[in-house]
């Protein structure tokens, strides 16, 4: 496939490193900024081009004639829309996917059209699928915060299924017992653990494996069931009531408004203006005008008290640091936006409980539109290093996947069929599981090198 990627910035480069490292891809970044670009093609096979991603020139230069998608995802939204309605007059570019942050044009449906079916009028831009990083991310912290002790919490099928992955902790029921177990210990839950990492190594999860302290577990089960797994897995935190959010900018606005009818939320924002602004907005958060690395300023808000604490301003290092003080003055769970993968390891392993990467977060959107076969979602775990797909089976009996037990179904080494969604029901994907047309088939890989060879499984 030959894609066109504009804009090198942090969300580029990570579209840029996932597409390129799969070699059925043709990978052409453009940017404004020669030293990005050079510093991209240093570590990537790729190719490059300077300059505005919006002009006809430029674009044509890239390729736009003959790429399959244009993936728009520089820091503009203008920019990014702009250039979709270039591709698409000029070059009849297929596939246009544009990163839009501002809920100014999000909030009007009306402003897009899908070019498959086009409005007869033409009216709208011709993006067929717009990201909002920051709505994502959003998102992703609210599922965190619902699920207490949660390291990731993923959605498919619509919401019907989720995968969370979670930290083992010494007294939990299922701690140092075999998987086998697990349906003692839930005799009316149908979970499925779907992998095991210990001290950064992937386990096949086996009937005879053992969960062991400290063991990072991920495990799908149907929405409704999560929590009872998750009391399996690990002592029961306590309810989370008081939640305390650094950064009052797109993200923890929008947190806000989405848990302040539930929880006790407090905002903390350096910039007067902008806090006066959100305080207008929010109905019941408390907006609070300071630094979140202000140790007395914690303290004085009683620290202590908090369930969450979620750092998401636009500066990692503030991040960091807010994040690793507030734990260190007795918060009982803290998450920090950190953008580079090297910074998100080694804090997670730290002192932060959850360091969430707004590049993890995005790139699945945009993979799920990339992926051959019928792929409807696809979510990046571990930094990028695994994937969950959810992929629909095509076809009829007698082939790789239709009509086959998942036993019979020849996976590459490390891929795991989780669960099966079948109209309304959650089947999970047990050895006898069969797999029939049109089921959707959620699909866990420990090594993300394979994704091809499970994607091949479902064109066919």
């Amino acid at each position: 496939m030959k894609i066109i990627i504009l804009g090198a910035g942090q969300v580029g480069r990570t579209a840029a490193y996932h597409l390129a490292r799969e070699e059925a891809n043709d990978v052409t970044v453009v940017d404004v900024n020669d030293h990005l670009l050079r510093d991209l093609q240093d570590r990537l096979d790729i190719r490059t081009v300077m300059g505005s991603g919006a002009h006809p020139n430029i674009l044509e230069l890239a390729g736009a004639a003959s790429a399959d998608m244009i993936v728009a995802l520089t820091n503009s939204d203008e920019v990014n829309m702009v250039a979709c309605q270039v591709a698409w007059t000029l070059f009849r570019t297929r596939t246009k996917i544009a990163r839009i942050r501002s809920l100014a044009y999000t909030g009007h449906e009306a402003l897009f059209f899908d070019t498959d079916t086009p409005p007869p009028d033409g009216a709208g831009f011709p993006v067929d699928v717009y990201i909002s990083p920051e709505e994502l991310v959003t998102q992703y912290v609210e599922r965190l915060i619902r699920y207490s002790g949660a390291l990731q919490v993923l959605d498919f099928a619509d919401g019907r299924v989720r995968l969370v992955g979670l930290k083992a902790v010494r007294g939990g029921p299922l701690v140092g017992q075999q998987l086998r177990n697990l349906r003692e210990h839930l005799p009316n839950v149908d979970a499925r653990v779907v992998a095991i990492y210990r001290a950064g190594n992937s386990i096949a999860p086996e009937g005879d494996t053992v969960i062991e302290h400290e063991d990072e577990v991920f495990f799908l089960a149907a929405t409704e069931d999560m929590r009872k797994v998750m009391v399996e897995m690990r002592r029961v935190d306590d309810a989370v009531k008081r939640v305390v959010i650094a950064g009052g900018g797109n993200i923890g606005l929008r947190l806000a408004q989405r848990i302040e009818e539930r929880y006790q939320v407090k905002i903390i924002e350096r910039d007067a203006t902008r806090a006066r602004r959100i305080a207008e907005i929010l109905r019941n958060a408390v907006v609070l005008h300071g630094d979140a690395a202000d140790e007395e300023l914690l303290i004085e808000e009683n620290i202590d008290s908090a369930d969450v604490f979620c750092a998401v301003t636009n500066a990692e290092e503030a991040n960091i640091l807010s994040a690793m003080l507030a734990k260190r003055l007795g918060a009982h769970r803290v998450m920090a936006l950190i953008n580079r993968p090297a910074y998100a390891e080694m804090m997670q392993s730290g002192s932060i409980d959850v360091a969430i990467s707004p590049q993890s977060v995005t790139i699945g959107s945009l993979l799920a539109h990339v992926r051959r076969g019928d792929v409807v979602r696809v979510h990046s775990l571990r930094r990028g290093a695994a994937e969950a797909i959810e992929a629909i089976a095509h076809g009829s009996r007698g082939g790789k996947v239709v009509g086959r037990r998942v036993e019979e179904i020849k996976l590459p080494k490390g891929a795991t069929i989780g669960a099966i969604v079948r109209g309304q029901d959650v089947i999970m994907g047990h050895h006898d599981t069969l797999v029939e047309a049109d089921d959707h088939v959620i699909v866990f890989l420990s090594d993300r090198r394979h994704v091809e060879a499970v994607e091949r499984l479902f064109q066919e």
